[in-house]
């Protein structure tokens, strides 16, 4: 397929995709140009996995790609309704995130049970204060999202001695790595046992605003939140009043409903709270991983094998 074209939406950094040389054009594009410039594209690359310009631009008729993939694990900013209704292939960045996002979110488990804030904070006052800290072994997580990133965390944490309950969109009684997953349904009533709740569910029209006031009463005071999965999954002014209120004890988010943060945004300043900025997944080297994995994808959908 030396003639197909492959469009790249966003440029910044530009992907490496030397092994497309002679084999395919390839053109890039912004968000202005998109809706112009798809319908002479075999193939779409979102690059800037951001963007919701996809959603706004695809055409309902008429010459489009075949082909859509973006460059993230979620595929929510790109899922509009007509290409939902097209039978275009949509394919995600499976396989690149997952232990990352595992990595983090460990991290940010073991820093909040070891106090190590408070640690570095005592330092900078070079003050010696002893402390008893939280061990990991034998504490309770409760993971939302089955996934792959969902299962990459549960496993990690799994290693660590914590006993982890798995929430995904359905129920499974036999799964091979954890048993059973619990149906969505079931999350009130694991969140009170939980030392741990962690979020790494997809952005749905069902999962949006999963976590509010009335979940996080249900957790006991000692609880932990971390949210990798979406911003719009947390409804922020209620994380930030149960934190404020002593609810639960720390939490911590890598995604948020407004990216990037505005400046004036509450959540810099309320206490007990990590804010990190949607870099769960970002390791080095990510890019070029990113790059190689949709040229081995181009391989296949140019040999006629799936993708």
């Amino acid at each position: 397929m030396s003639d197909s074209t492959v469009l790249v939406l966003g440029s910044d950094p530009p992907p490496k995709l030397d092994r497309l040389t002679g084999r395919a054009r390839v053109r890039f594009t912004d968000e202005a140009s998109l809706a112009s410039r798809l319908p002479s594209a075999d193939v779409l690359l979102v690059w800037d996995f951001t963007s919701d310009a996809v959603r706004r631009a695809w055409p309902e008729h008429g010459p489009r790609p075949r082909w859509v993939h973006t460059a993230s694990a979620g595929v929510d900013r790109v899922l509009g309704p007509a290409l939902i209704a097209d039978d275009t292939v949509v394919t995600n960045a499976r396989g690149i995130y997952e232990q990352p996002i595992a990595e983090y979110v460990a991290g940010l488990v073991i820093a909040m049970a070891k106090d190590f804030h408070g640690s570095w904070e005592l330092q900078r006052q070079r003050r010696w204060q002893h402390r008893e800290t939280l061990r990991l072994a034998g504490t309770r997580a409760v993971v939302v999202g089955s996934g792959p990133i969902g299962r990459a965390i549960g496993n990690t944490l799994k290693a660590l001695g914590v006993a982890v309950e798995l929430v995904g969109r359905r129920e499974r009684t036999a799964d091979p790595e954890f048993g059973r997953v619990h149906p969505t349904e079931a999350l009130h009533g694991l969140l009170g046992p939980a030392d741990w709740v962690i979020c790494a569910a997809p952005l749905t029209g069902t999962t949006r605003g999963l976590f509010g006031r009335v979940e996080f009463a249900r957790m006991k005071p000692t609880a932990r939140f971390v949210n990798v999965g979406r911003g719009p999954l947390v409804v922020e002014e209620d994380l930030v009043a149960a934190l404020r209120g002593w609810r639960i004890a720390a939490a911590a988010l890598d995604v948020f409903e407004r990216e990037p943060l505005p400046a004036d945004s509450p959540l810099w300043d309320v206490p007990h709270l990590i804010v990190s900025p949607h870099m769960s997944g970002d390791t080095q080297g990510w890019r070029t991983a990113l790059a190689e994995q949709f040229q081995d994808n181009f391989d296949r959908w140019a040999a006629g094998q799936p993708l």
